[in-house]
C-alpha cells in the first residue's frame, strides 16, 4: 500500500545501483559525525538506523551515532536542545507539532517539526496480544491487563484507537504502566501484562513469539467502517494497511488486515541548516540500494513508498531534493503549504498563552486546548 502518490513516470525516479550512488556523491557535503535518536536498542526504528548508518559510512564516510530514547520525550528533547540533528521517531511526531497530548504542557508546545522522509513498510503498526490470553479480537481485551508505556504518545494513543475500534476504553481494561518500550514487551514475556503496541517486525515481538505465551495480531477489519470511525476518532493520523511480513506467522500467504502510518519518520527541526537537510535527504535515498536488503522493513525507504501528504510538513530543503527527482508534485505542494500554515496558527496561539499567567499545569493545559481549537477553527482548520 504507498501512502504517497507518483507521477506516471516513477519508474524512472527509482534510483538503482552503485552508479546512481556515485552521480550523486560529489554533491553531498554531510559531516563527518551525525546523530540523531531513535527508539530502544533492538527495536526496528533503531535496528533500520544503524543499517541506515553503515550505508551513510560505506559511501560517504560519515559516523552515524544512534541514540536510543525509551520514550517520546526523551527522543524529543535532545532535537530540542540541539543535542541531535534528526530522530527517527513515530507517531509522537504528530502530537508534538500539534501540541497535544503530552506536548500540551507547560515546557513543550507545539513544535515546527519537519520531514526528510519516512518508511512505508510491509508491516503494521498495532496492538499484539499474548496467544495465551486468548484475545481473537480487540473487544476481547475487555478485562484484560493492557500496556501503558510512561511518556509515549505514539504507544498509549494507538493503543487507546486500537481499543476504540473493539469498542473499548481504558476504562475497560486493567492498565500496567511500564517505563518505557522494551518494558512493556519484557513485560508480556513475564506474564505482566497481556497486550501491547508495536510494529510487526519490531525485534521485542520475535521473543515474545518465542516465549511460552506466544504472541497473537487480531484483525483490523479494512470493511468495519463503525470500527475505523472510532479508531481514527482517536487518531486520524493512522491509515488501513495490510502487512505481509512480523512476527506470529504474518506473511505473504498469510497477511494481516490491520493499520499502519509511516515509521520511521525522520525529522527534525524547521530552522536546521538547508544543506544539511539536504544532503542527508540525498544521501539516503542514494544509498537505498546498498540498504535495502539488511532486514524487510528497510524496503520501506523506497522513493515509492514515502508518505509525501502525511500530517507534518516536509523541510523546504528536502522538498527541494525531492523535486529535482520528479517526485514531487504540484498537489504535494499545496499540502505542505497547508501544513506549515497550521503551525504557524499553532505557534501564534501559543505565543498568548504566557501572558495567562496560570500557575497550575493542569489548568494551563487546558486553557491551551481551547485557545488551540479557537485558533484553529478562526483559521478555517479542523482542530
Amino acid at each position: 500500500m504507498r501512502f504517497g502518490k507518483l507521477s506516471g513516470f516513477a519508474a524512472v525516479l527509482v534510483l538503482t545501483g552503485a552508479a546512481a550512488a556515485q552521480v550523486f556523491a560529489a554533491e553531498v557535503k554531510l559531516p563527518a559525525t551525525l546523530a540523531w535518536s531513535a527508539y530502544n536498542t533492538g527495536t526496528t526504528g533503531y535496528n533500520q538506523s544503524v543499517a541506515i548508518g553503515k550505508a551513510l559510512k560505506d559511501n560517504y564516510g560519515v559516523s552515524l551515532r544512534v541514540v536510543p530514547g525509551k520514550n517520546d520525550i526523551s527522543r524529543l528533547t535532545p532535537l530540542r536542545r540541539g543535542k541531535v540533528q534528526f530522530v527517527a521517531n513515530g507517531g509522537a511526531t504528530y502530537f508534538a507539532s500539534e501540541g497535544i497530548s503530552l506536548f500540551a504542557a507547560r515546557e513543550w508546545g507545539p513544535m515546527k517539526l519537519r520531514l526528510l522522509m519516512s518508511a512505508t513498510s510491509d508491516a503494521n503498526l498495532q496492538v499484539g496480544t499474548a496467544k495465551d490470553a486468548n484475545v481473537k479480537t480487540y473487544a476481547d481485551l475487555k478485562g484484560k491487563r493492557v500496556s501503558y508505556v510512561i511518556g509515549s504518545d505514539a504507544l498509549n494513543i494507538g493503543m487507546e484507537a486500537i481499543l476504540a475500534f473493539g469498542g473499548l476504553t481504558w476504562d475497560d481494561v486493567t492498565k500496567v504502566e511500564f517505563p518505557g518500550y522494551g518494558a512493556s514487551w519484557k513485560g508480556m514475556v513475564n506474564g505482566q501484562t497481556d497486550a501491547a503496541f508495536a510494529s510487526t517486525v519490531s525485534g521485542p515481538t520475535r521473543k515474545m513469539e518465542a516465549s511460552p505465551r506466544g504472541i497473537f495480531w487480531p484483525q483490523l477489519p479494512h470493511g468495519d467502517k463503525a470500527g475505523w470511525d472510532r479508531l481514527k476518532k482517536v487518531a486520524p493520523y493512522f491509515l488501513k494497511h495490510t502487512a505481509t511480513i512480523g512476527s506470529g506467522g504474518i506473511s505473504k500467504d498469510n497477511p494481516l488486515e490491520g493499520a499502519g502510518y509511516p515509521y520511521p519518520i525522520l525529522i527534525t527541526m524547521a530552522n536546521q541548516e538547508d544543506a544539511l537537510v539536504y544532503s542527508l535527504t540525498k544521501a539516503i535515498h542514494t544509498a537505498y540500494p546498498d540498504f535495502k536488503d539488511a532486514m524487510p522493513a528497510l524496503s520501506g525507504w523506497a522513493l515509492e513508498r514515502q508518505a509525501f501528504t502525511w500530517a507534518v510538513p516536509h523541510h523546504e530543503a528536502a522538498v527541494k531534493y525531492w523535486k529535482e527527482t520528479g517526485a514531487w508534485t504540484d498537489a504535494m505542494q499545496q499540502h505542505n503549504d497547508g501544513l506549515i500554515k497550521r503551525q504557524d496558527v499553532l505557534a501564534a496561539a501559543w505565543g498568548t498563552m504566557k501572558a495567562m499567567n496560570i500557575a497550575d499545569d493542569d489548568a494551563y493545559k487546558k486553557e491551551w486546548l481551547k485557545v488551540r481549537a479557537a485558533a484553529l477553527k478562526g483559521a478555517g482548520m479542523n482542530p
